[in-house]
Formats: structure tokens, C-alpha cells, sequence
């Protein structure tokens, strides 16, 4: 690739080295970065969140994540996802 001293110039993630060095659109599916595998929140989901976090935030002592892990109907989300989503609500 001529212009491979060009991409050498930016930051990059071992999978995206990767697939430089094996030539373009070498990764299967499921491989790569995680970011792109996290479903995103529904409206329907969010709502459910708001409620929970509302819900569960004048608890004393506890865990107030946890609680809304414990009561959250779509199971799969990590503790990391609901607290960005939090947040960026």
C-alpha cells in the first residue's frame, strides 16, 4: 500500500492494524472493536431506566445500579452501559 506512511501518521487500535497489514475488510463479523456490537437504547428502554433510576435512587446504603440491574426487563446490559446512559441522560 503506497499510502500506508499516510495511516501511520494517526492513532490506531490493534484491530485496525490488523487488518492494514492483511488488506482491507480482513476482519470477520464479530470481530473488531466492542463499541460497534452494543445495541443502542430504545425509547421504550430508556423510559424503563428513568423510571428505575427514580425509583431507586432515594434508597440509603444501597446499590442504586445494582437495583436497576437486578429490575432491568432487557437482560445483557453491563453495569458500564447503564451508568453512561445515566449519565448521558
Amino acid at each position: 500500500n503506497k499510502k500506508a506512511f499516510v495511516e501511520l501518521l494517526f492513532w490506531k487500535s490493534p484491530a485496525i492494524v490488523c487488518e492494514m497489514t492483511k488488506g482491507y475488510s480482513s476482519l470477520q463479523e464479530g470481530e473488531g472493536t466492542t463499541r460497534s456490537r452494543v445495541p443502542p437504547w430504545s425509547p421504550q428502554e430508556e423510559q424503563e431506566l428513568r423510571e428505575l433510576y427514580w425509583k431507586y435512587k432515594e434508597v440509603e446504603g444501597g446499590d442504586i445500579i445494582a437495583a436497576i440491574l437486578a429490575h432491568l426487563p432487557m437482560p445483557g446490559r453491563t453495569r458500564r452501559q447503564v451508568v453512561k446512559q445515566l449519565v448521558r441522560m
